[in-house]
């Protein structure tokens, strides 16, 4: 409860100071909603599900509403890399804007190719203003990973031809905070697997200030808007696991919260994708699926307003918020079996007791040997 307490206090604090700059958009958020139908009850109801997913306590929505409502007090450059743009289009893509969507266009966004009007020399001359003028004070994303080979010479970006290695190097020094969007900028994501002929990387690999990492391809709308409002609200980081992703978001396995848990458990398996245990929702290891691997809250927040994720959808998890999943989890449609994984070289029974909490969770011998027969065959 001290914690808490202390918490706060800090981010009352931090909004006290935001509420001391001008605001930056010519609406306030509240004109947004009722400009889009959303109720104040429905804004409420929100604020209490971020609170929920950053693990707060249900006073701080009150936070949450007010950081919302002076999001746009805090500068945010978004730079893009070498990358396909899914995690802009992941958030901004919606027929209806929700509230993630309305939050987001609420921030006072300085720079962004994909969504800014400005080109040419003009938006260079845009980017170099935000940089300087907020120097200290912005909030830095970054989507997509960094080419370092030949110096970077892979992406050039802008009427200068300045490289994406230097543009993020130059834009990192007066980052108040830095977010990785997506695996790409998070790990390298699919540029950076072998061969990786033009050496990306993740963000954190290219500068020397700690850079928060949202895995995913892309990761949900929640993650990002969800941690942009916690440092928002606390203007600070929050707390990380191991691959400097917040615990909020992937501090549980896929596999601990999916819907198809139980049928794991019975040992209750999809053999083919056309067959009637895939039309009766059987569990998709045997398929492929790396929900036991992989740390992320997909099953929980979904996509598209919440409405699916992969293996509702009837696919296996293939592990795109992971380091290195484009080499360490292929093949995406077999089960990994006997393979290095996460620094512990087990065979299948032993991953089935340590990895997957079989022991834990008391699936029957029979379970056991018929989840992993197949993959004792690859």
């Amino acid at each position: 409860m001290d914690t808490h307490s202390a918490l706060y206090q800090q981010g009352r604090q931090r909004l006290d100071q935001l509420k001391q700059l001008p605001q930056r958009q010519e609406q306030t958020l509240q004109e947004r909603l009722l400009e889009y139908g959303i109720s104040r009850r429905d804004f409420m109801k929100w604020t209490a599900s971020v609170s929920a997913l950053l693990a707060l306590p249900l006073p701080f929505s009150n936070l949450v509403a007010e950081a919302a409502e002076l999001a746009d007090r805090v500068p945010l450059v978004w730079l893009h890399m070498a990358e396909c743009t899914g995690c802009s289009e992941s958030l901004t893509r919606a027929d209806t804007p929700d509230l993630d969507t309305l939050i987001f266009n609420h921030i006072s966004l300085e720079y962004h190719e994909t969504l800014m009007a400005a080109a040419g020399w003009q938006a260079d001359e845009n980017l170099e203003h935000a940089l300087e003028h907020y120097k200290g004070n912005y909030l830095l994303a970054i989507e997509g990973a960094v080419p370092t080979a030949n110096n970077g010479a892979f992406l050039t970006v802008g009427c200068k031809g300045q490289t994406g290695l230097q543009s993020v190097r130059t834009a990192a020094e007066g980052a108040a905070a830095i977010i990785s969007v997506g695996t790409c900028a998070s790990f390298g994501g699919v540029q950076a697997a072998a061969p990786n002929p033009t050496g990306a990387k993740g963000v954190h690999e290219v500068i020397d200030k700690t850079v928060i990492n949202l895995g995913g391809c892309p990761p949900s709308e929640k993650n990002i808007v969800g941690t942009l409002m916690y440092f928002v609200m606390f203007g600070r980081l929050p707390a990380l696991d191991m691959y400097n992703r917040p615990k909020w978001a992937y501090g549980a396995r896929v596999h601990d919260n999916c819907e198809r848990r139980g049928h794991f458990d019975s040992g209750e398996f999809v053999e083919e994708f056309s067959d009637d245990s895939a039309k009766n929702g059987y569990c998709l290891y045997k398929m492929g699926c790396k929900g036991p691997y992989t740390y992320n809250n997909c099953p929980t927040e979904r996509f598209n307003s919440h409405v699916s994720w992969p293996v509702l959808a009837g696919h296996g998890c293939i592990g795109c918020s992971e380091p290195n999943f484009w080499d360490d989890m292929a093949d995406f449609e077999k089960p990994l079996g006997r393979q290095l994984l996460h620094g512990l070289d087990a065979t299948a029974d032993t991953i089935g007791a340590v990895i997957l909490g079989a022991a834990a969770v008391g699936i029957g011998a029979h379970t056991v040997a018929s989840l992993f027969i197949g993959s004792e065959k690859e």
